[in-house]
């Protein structure tokens, strides 16, 4: 029997504030000192008032514009009832029945081999605190909790069960980041845990629309991890369902899937059991009495609308349609926003007396050496990085030589490292370092003559018909010259002069 997979998500996203949720200590969840980023109030002692953070929840309702939700004119904070070390309230201020943002959407890519895009349902945005870190030091039996984290804005966002495979839960992750980067509201890093992803997975049989029993996997910290348990999760829950065989866990056949929440063993490969899975009344949900609700008029919505910028889906259809760039480029350039706002600008800064052909000429040479050489040299730093030093109009200056004929491309190459090095003029660098092109046919066939003098071998080699040593001793003419000769007369004159010996 086949089965097929349903899989909804859950993607918890901390905000880009200055201060935490609901008191003024440091949004700092990086903060290796344990416990210097608390207060009263995050700690939930006596006495202690919550006040909301304003632009936590402008930036979620701006989350919600740009995920085509229905923003919420009034909306409220809601206590979420459970005990665990890492809470220090022993509730969790949060939001329930009047969620921010919800029925949106957002359009994905299908995996490679389908072609389109699908929409996935958002069910709702809504705004909370985080909890605390636990921490269970190595060879001791007990745990440490450091609140550096409590209290901090955190996003949540639930799909609906629309998601059909691990590939497109993870598609929906990534493209979900690029926005989030691209609002500026987070920088999403899942590693760091600013973006955690659980998901919800479940199985029925082919041919009926009744869904079988979920199962949520938490905390998934990277793409594959999304990836990697969803399938495993598939694949096991298929084989406690199925008539034959045995369930990974080494139960029989055929057994029901349990409603339960586990983990995921990046190491082993595979998820646990951690423990049944709650429903919403287990947290005995009631409205925060200390916050009063909130109220937004259609004006202010409207309002965030105009601060959306350019989204990564849009950028691309642009992009690809104004530079005519291939899908691998267009999607390194969206994917990195610091790096596509660089590349127009270089691309601002190459002339405005260009012909069409020239300039899409010069253009592609921009996009090629930024997203080969230049990605190179940066080994995942950003454009924006302070030890980044070269300009996007010295950059269009490089590019403009390379057009222009002034300078090889293996020149080109070693120019370009000397300005990453030193955020120098290329002008200046082409001459201090001798990288100016040669194509004077004179100086060029004095080099050829004095290679071939040097490697009579490999001339006799290439009057044998060894297609190589032709390639051997141009290159010998390269190396000696720091590859500054014009590589195209270079081949001419040295091809003739081979060609004339008897």
């Amino acid at each position: 029997m086949k089965y097929i997979p349903t899989i909804g998500l859950e993607v918890h996203t901390e905000l880009k504030t200055e201060s935490k949720m609901f008191c003024s200590c440091k949004n700092d969840p990086l903060e290796k000192q344990p416990n210097v980023n608390i207060c009263p109030i995050c700690m939930g002692h006596p006495g202690t008032l919550p006040f909301p953070n304003e632009k936590a929840i402008h930036q979620v309702i701006k989350a919600g514009l740009a995920l085509n939700c229905t923003i919420a004119e009034h909306s409220k904070f809601d206590r979420k009832n459970y005990f665990y070390p890492d809470l220090p309230k022993g509730y969790q201020i949060s939001q329930y029945d009047m969620p921010l943002a919800s029925k949106g959407y957002l359009q994905i890519g299908l995996p490679a081999g389908e072609a389109g895009e699908r929409n996935i349902s958002i069910t709702r945005i809504h705004l909370e605190e985080d909890t605390g870190r636990s921490q269970h030091p190595e060879g001791t039996d007990y745990s440490l909790v450091d609140f550096n984290r409590a209290g901090i804005p955190l996003m949540e966002l639930v799909t609906e069960p629309d998601i059909q495979s691990a590939k497109e839960a993870s598609a929906f992750a990534q493209e979900l980041q690029m926005i989030f980067r691209y609002l500026g509201i987070s920088d999403a890093d899942m590693e760091k845990g600013q973006m955690r992803v659980e998901a919800n997975v479940s199985v029925r049989p082919e041919g009926t629309d009744k869904l079988g029993t979920k199962v949520e996997v938490k905390n998934l910290n990277s793409f594959r991890a999304v990836e990697e348990s969803i399938e495993y999760e598939i694949n096991r829950q298929t084989q406690v369902l199925s008539p034959s065989g045995r369930s990974p866990e080494g139960g029989d056949a055929g057994e029901e899937v349990q409603l339960e929440t586990r983990g995921w063993s990046e190491s082993k490969g595979e998820t646990f059991s951690q423990r049944a899975k709650e429903e919403a009344h287990d947290y005995r949900y009631f409205p925060e009495p200390d916050i009063p609700p909130l109220t937004f008029t259609p004006e202010f919505i409207e309002k965030l609308r105009l601060e959306i910028p350019e989204l990564p889906q849009t950028r691309k259809a642009r992009m690809q349609k104004e530079y005519n760039l291939t899908d691998k480029e267009v999607s390194l350039l969206t994917k990195d926003k610091e790096l596509g706002e660089y590349f127009e600008q270089v691309v601002s800064e190459l002339g405005p007396h260009l012909s069409k052909e020239e300039l899409v000429k010069r253009v592609k040479l921009s996009v090629n050496y930024i997203v080969s050489d230049l990605q190179g040299l940066l080994q995942g730093i950003s454009v924006e990085h302070k030890d980044f030093k070269i300009t996007a109009e010295n950059f269009a200056e490089l590019i403009n030589m390379i057009a222009d004929g002034k300078i090889s491309s293996p020149a080109a190459k070693a120019l370009l490292k000397k300005m990453f090095e030193t955020g120098g003029d290329p002008s200046q660098l082409l001459e201090s370092e001798g990288l100016a092109q040669v194509s004077d046919e004179s100086q060029i066939e004095a080099i050829a003559r004095d290679i071939i003098a040097k490697n009579p071998k490999a001339v006799q080699d290439y009057k044998k018909g060894k297609a190589n040593a032709l390639q051997f001793l141009l290159g010998q003419m390269m190396s000696a010259t720091k590859s500054t000769i014009n590589p195209t007369v270079a081949q001419n004159l040295l091809t003739q002069l081979l060609d004339n010996i008897k």
